[in-house]
């Protein structure tokens, strides 16, 4: 599992980012390497005077890092996870997912003075702004990395909020950024509350020993006094699997599908839904805007989806996980039509405003204009 989003957004677009996407890879000096656990380290980049506007960042949002080795790249997405003393420092959490991976690079090589290419921030997942209310967080193992810096920006930023958390981890060793939600905790006493679940590790308490299922989250929501209504948000992140269980027990408990938001950070376990849009051979013309230039290309057969031909021309194009899973490729379709395969980072107010993935899409008309800066 990476510790990075892979995007499937439900709430109000109140939290929506409206403004162009910021675009390019750019040399970021690492000025921190910290070891948070066995698998775990979190690295925190200078980001020059000169790019603050470009790399200003707001809490949810995630960055593409690009890792260039023997044998091509790769390129992981990765939530802004500033620590609480510093929310406007650029700080990413990497987990060693296997052997040959941007985490394994990152725990063992990986040191201060090293520059990464990094992506400036994007993403949509954020707290809508509901003055008094309470927030209801739920993460599971590295669905942290966006939570706490969306819990610490609510409280500060609204001094008559609520912020509950609960966080599902295997074992209390791995309850990551523990320290600073302790010291978020005690800033915040009388406003912000912690719960954690170990999955393999027993507690005094059978509530927050094994899995979550519905009846123990019904029971934690009791325990924390959420009422579903107007004042009440929740966001989750972590597997599919728990944020599927979380988000229907929600909603049939009595808490407005729109309150709900959510990003995945694995599509493991997953239906798999529709395969990618077959292919059809059509030589579509494909107009695409990006960074504000406008460039066309035609697809060819060998071109699966769109993301492959505008790659051909357009190589700054955003994208991380090819799969539908992180968001990083989304375009607002301006004219004709796409057949859109499996995704999870586009809801449907996405979809009804016209937004595709170009790594799962092909076109549906011979000609099509993407704006990748909407």
């Amino acid at each position: 599992m990476n510790t990075a989003p892979v995007a499937q957004h439900t709430g109000p677009a109140a939290v929506r980012d409206t403004a162009a996407r910021r675009t390019g890879w750019f040399r970021l000096p690492v000025t921190r390497v910290d070891r948070l656990t066995a698998d775990t380290v979190a690295i925190t980049l200078d980001v020059p005077e000169a790019l603050a506007e470009t790399f200003a960042h707001r809490p949810g949002q995630h960055v593409v890092v690009r890792h260039r080795r023997p044998g091509g790249e790769l390129r992981r997405s990765y939530s802004v996870c500033p620590p609480p003393d510093d929310p406007a420092a650029l700080r990413v959490v990497v987990q060693r997912n296997s052997p040959d991976g941007f985490g394994t690079y990152a725990l063992s090589a990986l040191a201060r003075g090293d520059r990464l290419e990094v992506s400036p921030p994007g993403g949509h997942f954020g707290l809508p702004d509901i003055a008094g209310g309470h927030h209801v967080l739920v993460a599971g193992g590295c669905g942290i990395t966006p939570l706490a810096p969306m819990a610490g920006a609510a409280l500060r930023a609204d001094p008559d909020c609520r912020v509950s958390l609960v966080h599902a981890v295997r074992t209390a060793q791995d309850a990551l950024l523990s320290d600073e939600l302790a010291v978020l905790k005690d800033a915040f006493v009388d406003r912000f509350t912690v719960l954690y679940v170990l999955s393999r590790e027993r507690r005094e308490s059978e509530l927050f020993s094994g899995r979550i299922d519905p009846p123990k989250l019904l029971r934690l929501l009791a325990l924390l006094d959420v009422a579903p209504g107007p004042a009440t948000s929740f966001a989750l992140c972590g597997p599919y699997g728990l944020i599927e269980t979380v988000r229907t027990t929600l909603t049939a408990w009595g808490a407005p599908e729109d309150a709900v938001r959510s990003e995945l950070f694995s599509a493991a376990g997953a239906p798999p839904g529709p395969a990618p849009a077959a292919v059809d051979n059509r030589q579509s013309r494909v107009t695409s805007v990006l960074g504000g230039r406008t460039s066309v290309v035609t697809m060819q057969p060998q071109d699966d989806v769109i993301l492959d031909a505008v790659l051909r021309h357009r190589p700054e194009v955003p994208y991380a996980c090819r799969d539908g899973v992180c968001g990083s490729c989304r375009a607002k379709v301006v004219s004709g039509a796409v057949t859109l395969g499996r995704q999870h980072a586009l809801d449907a107010a996405d979809l009804a405003a016209g937004y595709t993935l170009a790594c799962r899409a092909r076109p549906r008309t011979d000609d099509l204009t993407l704006d990748f800066d909407a």
